[in-house]
């Protein structure tokens, strides 16, 4: 599983890169054309990091939305404070 995301299986599309010539009409010009397209690949923004699956911390590659979006659990960074526990 390459450049895959293991929350939402987002992985990389195939798209069109657009060559444009000319001053857009807000600036007085009549307008931008394109003059030639050539293919491209849009990549997910993928991170390796840290993740709770079954009780377990594993390193899985995860895109940034799912990340921001809350659909992983991260690993606590310490244990919670107790109060009251002998020391």
């Amino acid at each position: 599983m390459g450049m895959q995301c293991f929350v939402c299986g987002k992985k990389p599309v195939h798209g069109n890169q657009k060559t444009y010539r000319g001053k857009a009409k807000y600036l007085g010009g009549v307008g931008k054309k394109i003059t030639g397209t050539s293919p491209r690949v849009f990549y997910p923004n993928l991170q390796r990091i840290q993740v709770v699956v079954d009780g377990e911390v594993v390193r899985k590659r995860v895109c940034v939305q799912c990340i921001r979006s809350g659909k992983v659990q991260r690993p606590l960074k310490r244990k919670p404070f107790q109060v009251g526990a002998a020391s």
